[in-house]
């Protein structure tokens, strides 16, 4: 699983943006840790009493954050007894939380190595670096394709803004790093850290990365406590236009309570109220437009660039309905919130269906109705269900909607990998006297299963094949040759199943 694939899992599932720096500071110390520290600082117990601190803060957070940080400066500076407290310390956070190291490594030099422990030793996610050095640094941790780098950017700091402001504010410095630094490495990979004391800056790198992480970092400066307004600014002017991309530092100071997961749990609440209201506000989406040109064009190239972007197409091990475990998952529930891609989807679907005849669609329930039911308005055609369980109460109906029997009804299914849903749907409508011929898929698996329906008397048609999403999201740079390799690797697998079926 790639970085940003598990980073967006973790926000998902922990419904939160809050990135938790695990930095084993004695300034921030509890108290009840602080007493004990104090007295043995000299000794080496006094790496346990650390240990046990870290330890603590990430039992008691690791359902609140979407990221954890660890400095990798507060260990080194502990030597040797500081680096078993690193591998400790990441062993201990749950392998669905992604890690990044926060080294702001700038040594050409030591590059590889560092590269080599911190993804193979460490098994770290991601890693920030500095930008000074240019590609030739980067380059070093880029060559782990599942992984993420991190540029910083941008400081808040008060004494590098002549430096990054120069040669003047209106053309500065910082801004030319953003535009160098995108064409190093893939959006999948390579992200952004800025300084966020003011929004301004932030909002201006948004507008020059448009597609990237971003990782804001100050956004505590001068306050222990963030005002709903200033949140909300940093919201706006950080967020990607379909709302995501963004990464929040928890304050330092949340480390020093004796209780940061009710403080972090607040802050989630509070962020997610505002994108609450924020969607509210502004329901409409913003209209997708293609970024790139493929030199062999496909018919249906900029509806899979659509669906990527959208997030309808997930890199990773995911375990299907039908129990097998492929390295992607394509979710295609989340079409439905964004009116030019469901038209698309629903225009694709068209072109299929226009070429059959019927006299009803009949959606499977549940993830195809709503493009069954866009379907049916926009060819005009009545709209046709089979249940998915058949109710104890009221009509008990197993299809609803109007039909005559020895009608034919085409049905219209999302996903097809076994056939079995499209079977089940196709014969609770030929038990009520419908006639099925004609099952239309938006993705169609391969592995047989056009064979397997052709062999219980069905005609399957999809809009797209894996192969033809695998290759256009390649081409087009959307995916490492790594997932490439994996997708086409999963569908020589099911050719041969399907061939000693």
């Amino acid at each position: 699983m790639t970085f940003l694939a598990k980073l967006n899992g973790a926000m998902a599932r922990n419904q939160s943006l809050w990135c938790l720096g695990l930095d084993p500071n004695p300034e921030v110390m509890p108290e009840a840790y602080r007493r004990p520290y104090d007295r043995d600082r000299h000794h080496l117990h006094a790496v346990e009493i650390l240990w046990d601190w870290m330890q603590y803060i990430i039992d008691s957070t690791a359902d609140r954050v979407c990221a954890y940080k660890p400095t990798l400066g507060f260990y080194t500076a502990l030597g040797a007894p500081g680096l078993d407290l690193l591998a400790k310390t990441l062993a201990a956070i749950p392998a669905d939380i992604p890690v990044i190291l926060d080294a702001k490594h700038q040594d050409l030099s030591s590059s590889t190595v560092l590269a080599q422990t911190a993804f193979g030793q460490w098994q770290v996610d991601a890693i920030t670096l500095s930008p000074y050095l240019g590609q030739d640094l980067a380059a070093r941790f880029l060559m782990y394709l599942d992984r993420g780098v991190f540029i910083s950017c941008y400081s808040a700091n008060t004494t590098a803004l002549p430096l990054q402001n120069y040669p003047h504010p209106g053309n500065p410095l910082y801004l030319e790093l953003v535009q160098q630094c995108q064409t190093w490495g893939s959006w999948e990979q390579l992200a952004l850290e800025v300084g966020s004391a003011q929004p301004a800056a932030l909002a201006q790198v948004r507008t020059l990365a448009p597609e990237r992480l971003i990782l804001a970092r100050s956004i505590w400066a001068g306050t222990t406590d963030l005002p709903v307004v200033r949140l909300g600014d940093l919201l706006q002017a950080g967020l990607d236009a379909q709302g995501g991309n963004l990464l929040l530092p928890v304050n330092q100071d949340v480390l020093a309570t004796a209780d940061p997961q009710a403080l972090i749990g607040d802050l989630r609440d509070q962020t997610q109220d505002l994108l609450d209201r924020r969607q509210q506000a502004s329901p409409h989406c913003t209209p997708w437009m293609p970024n790139v040109c493929t030199l062999t064009p496909q018919p249906h190239g900029d509806l899979i660039l659509q669906l990527f972007d959208l997030g309808c197409i997930a890199f990773g091990d995911y375990v299907q309905a039908s129990g097998q475990v492929f390295p992607y998952y394509i979710d295609l529930r989340r079409i439905i919130s964004n009116p030019q891609t469901f038209d698309a989807v629903i225009d694709a679907y068209g072109d299929v269906v226009r070429q059959l005849v019927f006299d009803r669609i009949a959606g499977i329930p549940y993830g195809a109705l709503p493009t069954a039911s866009g379907l049916a308005l926009k060819l005009n055609r009545p709209l046709i269900f089979p249940r998915k369980e058949v109710k104890a109460y009221g009509a008990r109906r197993l299809v609803e909607g109007n039909y005559e029997p020895g009608e034919t009804a085409v049905v219209v299914d999302d996903i097809l990998i076994t056939g079995k849903s499209a079977v089940e749907g196709a014969q609770k409508l030929q038990s009520c006297g419908l006639l099925v011929r004609d099952i239309v898929v938006f993705i169609d698996h391969g592995g047989g299963a056009r064979e397997r329906l052709a062999a219980q008397g069905y005609t399957a048609w999809g809009v797209l094949t894996i192969t033809e999403i695998n290759h256009t999201l390649y081409e087009t740079g959307r995916i490492t040759e790594m997932q490439f390799e994996a997708l086409c690797s999963q569908e020589s697998d099911q050719e041969v199943g399907r061939q000693s079926a």
